[in-house]
């Protein structure tokens, strides 16, 4: 499966390479927390709230990739035109070429746009508002992405995703 993020978080020391995570001892940010609150909703698992390290997640198969690889220290998206679009694109849309069954969860109207590289006849696609606390209670609390996604997989004869932290 594969989240898709906009550009690493900004803050010194946020950076990880994973969207949406930071490394161990890193508080994590308000979107990140807005996630753990929705799959306590909508799966009933309590998160750390002191760990925001997705690191689980990836190695279980799930790719957490920003559109944009860099940023600039305290401001966002400040490497959105720089090439790395390019990049990610061809990342994506060759995916889903080449792999069959990924869901694919596109959280704002940022990742929405990237839906166009997606081949829906090959795959599951669930989209949401984005979970900063901007937009999270415009429509990503209640989506129940993580039971779709699991219920998807487990249809399709795959490994549920262990949401824990």
């Amino acid at each position: 499966m594969v989240i898709l993020g906009q550009d690493p978080y900004h803050g010194p020391g946020q950076a990880h390479g994973l969207c949406f995570s930071v490394q161990d001892g890193v508080p994590p940010p308000p979107s990140l927390i807005n996630i753990y609150k929705e799959i306590q909703s909508d799966i009933g698992i309590g998160m750390n709230a002191k760990s925001g390290n997705l690191t689980k997640w990836a190695d279980q198969g799930v790719f957490l990739l920003n559109a944009s690889l860099t940023v600039r220290a305290n401001e966002p998206m400040s490497h959105s035109k720089i090439g790395w679009a390019e990049f990610t694109d061809a990342v994506i849309k060759k995916i889903s070429d080449e792999k069959k069954g990924v869901v694919f969860l596109l959280w704002g109207k940022f990742a929405q746009e990237k839906q166009i590289l997606i081949d829906e006849t090959k795959h599951h696609v669930l989209k949401a508002a984005h979970p900063s606390p901007f937009s999270a209670d415009k429509g990503f609390f209640g989506c129940k992405h993580f039971s779709k996604t699991n219920e998807y997989l487990v249809k399709e004869g795959l490994s549920p995703v262990d949401w824990k932290i």
